[in-house]
């Protein structure tokens, strides 16, 4: 007789899902995470690389290829996401994957290159920026040259299906139909089911403001663009810090109550406090 081994009838558990983050900061490079002075900086990067509730998404002008070495830098947090070339490509952190269906339905809308470069050609004004760029034509003008052009620039772009996006009284970008920095993060947010009243988002010029008009909190940090400052100055959701760079960013975090006040990652770690240092919010 064939005896059976009963089978086991304890049921497969489930693991539990992760807790939601307590704060999704979505922010800008140049001029704001990588500025400020370095005690602030210290100040964020620890928090952020310890915190176990802080997730981190990069959401810069660069391309891709100008952030990787950042992505190497042992004193910079690591991102989660990353969104480059003003809101036209969009990866993963960890793995420089792109992130679909987003990045998909962002090139299907990008004629080309060759094909925008080659109508902004006539504007022999426009200087192209020599830097690593995909899904994008970035040029240098000043606001003197490109007064008289600006109209038939733009009239260009839209015979194209793309946007101009110019900025800091110096930077011309053609970009890909309805994309910018908070169109993107809007769509990642959606994407991944992010909760929006965790997110805050830091810039200091006028490329960044998409993603206070997208609805989300966010800070302008110290030392903005003035036309930034002037863009959002009634925004009811957009706090506009005193001090620059990652300074900015802790005031905003405080202002806006993301991280609880006993939060212990907000006190400086054992040797800092034994040597009088703060490193903690204030």
């Amino acid at each position: 007789m064939t005896v059976s081994t009963p089978t086991s009838l304890t049921p497969t558990r489930t693991p539990p899902a992760p807790p939601a983050p307590q704060l999704i900061l979505a922010t800008d490079l140049d001029g704001t995470f990588l500025a400020g002075d370095p005690a602030a900086r210290h100040r964020l990067y620890r928090l952020v690389d310890q915190h176990p509730g802080i997730r981190l998404i990069f959401i810069t002008g660069r391309g891709l290829e100008a952030v990787m070495p950042l992505l190497s830098d042992p004193a910079i947090p690591r991102p989660d996401y990353v969104v480059c070339d003003v809101g036209a490509t969009v990866v993963d952190g960890h793995t420089l994957q792109p992130l679909q269906p987003l990045q998909s339905m962002i090139d299907a809308h990008w004629p080309g290159e060759q094909v925008v470069a080659a109508a902004m050609r006539p504007f022999t004004a426009l200087q192209r920026q020599d830097v690593p760029q995909e899904r994008r034509c970035s040029y240098f003008c000043d606001p003197d040259t490109l007064a008289p052009l600006r109209s038939q620039i733009q009239a260009a772009a839209q015979a194209l299906g793309c946007d101009v996006l110019y900025s800091a009284d110096r930077y011309l970008d053609i970009l890909p139909p309805d994309t910018d920095k908070g169109r993107t993060l809007a769509a990642l947010a959606r994407l991944l089911e992010l909760p929006r009243d965790r997110i805050l988002v830091a810039g200091d010029t006028l490329n960044d403001l998409s993603m206070y008009t997208s609805g989300f909190r966010g800070v302008c940090v110290g030392d903005s663009e003035p036309a930034l400052t002037a863009a959002t100055a009634d925004l009811k959701h957009t706090f506009h810090a005193q001090a620059p760079g990652c300074g900015g960013i802790l005031e905003a975090i405080e202002q806006f109550g993301l991280l609880a006040d006993d939060d212990p990652f907000l006190r400086p770690p054992p040797q800092a406090r034994a040597a009088g240092g703060g490193l903690g919010i204030g």
